[in-house]
């Protein structure tokens, strides 16, 4: 899959820009706030209808402008494609695909996939178990509707459940309702994380240990309960309802479950330096690149955000040889500020004029002649 050109207007703190963009390698120069980074969240607004920084839809709207407006050209599967987008504040965003309008945006999921690296990223490895999570269902939901189908409804029954919990209801009834609901739709759940994590491991190791360059011996692992000794999930929810309306939320089921990260059985996140967490985290963005190529049969678009900071040299060699050389990548859209990364991504790669590089200063973006 090939993004071919994005048109832009009042997106962040871009007004108005069209660009057309190399099959191959893309490159975007410029110090920190101009506007690099937001345009890699347009085009990952356009794949997955939602900013990456997690932010409100009305903040992706220029201070001063009424809406935004975004136009995406693609090449997928042999054909040419067009997405447009458009949000306004308080209203609802809207999504099209060759000019006809989505009823769920649900339906757009995984068309269109893109993996984002970024400083964000060290929330996997630092952060809460929510950001693991995240991580491992937006994997998924990109490659099964299903998956995405039995989020909605687990997290529908568990917001009704704590909703119960907090107002100290007592009608038994309703709670073995959303229990049974939190159990079918559950299974489902932790069945694919699961499997999904187990894969991810497989590809994950070569990616770790060739950025890495040593003998380190990393690890991803599922953390979920086995309720199978209470009869499933619905018994145990329903063993410990009392604990619950105690606590006022539900304090069970796969919204609690983790993934740990480990280099040499050390947890990454208490024991690994900046760099380490660093190599954990590409080489897990690269494992899911390679992940999502497999079941979708298409190549995501891979959008390297400020890669290069907090590794050392020859970390950042190895990712540029990784990149810039690789076939497994198909389209890349790389942000730095400094020129020598992208010269030298530039200079990995297999067919050498196949790129373009653009300054970008205050939401404005002008090609740099190579």
């Amino acid at each position: 899959m090939i993004l071919k050109s994005l048109a832009l207007t009042d997106f962040k703190n871009i007004g108005e820009a069209s660009l057309d963009f190399s099959p191959k390698i893309n490159c975007f120069l410029g110090n920190n706030g101009m506007g690099k980074s937001n345009l890699l969240d347009a085009i990952y607004f356009m794949s997955l209808c939602r900013s990456f920084t997690g932010a409100n839809d009305s903040l992706l709207v220029r201070r001063g402008a009424q809406f935004t407006t975004l136009r995406a050209r693609y090449f997928r599967r042999e054909l040419d494609e067009e997405v447009s987008a458009a949000v306004r504040p308080g209203q609802k965003k809207i999504f099209r695909r060759s000019g006809k309008t989505y009823q769920r945006l649900a339906e757009h999921l995984g068309l269109f996939p893109v993996v984002l690296l970024s400083p964000a990223d060290m929330d996997l490895t630092s952060g809460e178990p929510a950001e693991r999570r995240k991580f491992i269902d937006q994997i998924i939901a990109q490659s099964d509707t299903p998956y995405f189908n039995a989020l909605v409804r687990y997290n529908s029954a568990l917001e009704q459940r704590n909703r119960l919990l907090r107002d100290q209801c007592s009608d038994k009834g309703l709670y073995e309702a959303l229990e049974m609901q939190l159990e079918a739709a559950g299974e489902y759940i932790t069945t694919r994380r699961r499997e999904n994590i187990s894969r991810l491991r497989e590809i994950f190791t070569p990616y770790f240990n060739t950025i890495s360059g040593c003998g380190e011996e990393p690890d991803i692992r599922y953390v979920t309960a086995d309720y199978s000794a209470d009869g499933g999930l619905a018994a145990h929810l329903a063993r410990l309802r009392d604990r619950d309306l105690a606590l006022r939320h539900t304090a069970s089921g796969p919204h609690r479950d983790d993934i740990a990260f480990t280099v040499d059985g050390m947890t990454v996140r208490r024991s690994a330096s900046q760099g380490q967490s660093k190599t954990f985290t590409t080489a897990l963005r690269f494992a899911q690149y390679d992940l999502l190529h497999d079941v979708l049969g298409i190549r995501p678009l891979l959008l390297l955000d400020d890669i290069f900071d907090k590794l050392d040299a020859g970390r950042v060699e190895r990712i540029i040889e990784l990149v810039g050389s690789s076939e497994s990548f198909g389209q890349i859209f790389i942000t730095d500020t400094n020129r020598r990364h992208l010269d030298e991504t530039v200079a990995g790669l297999r067919h050498a004029d196949d790129y373009r590089i653009w300054s970008v200063e205050h939401g404005a973006f002008s090609p740099i002649e190579s």
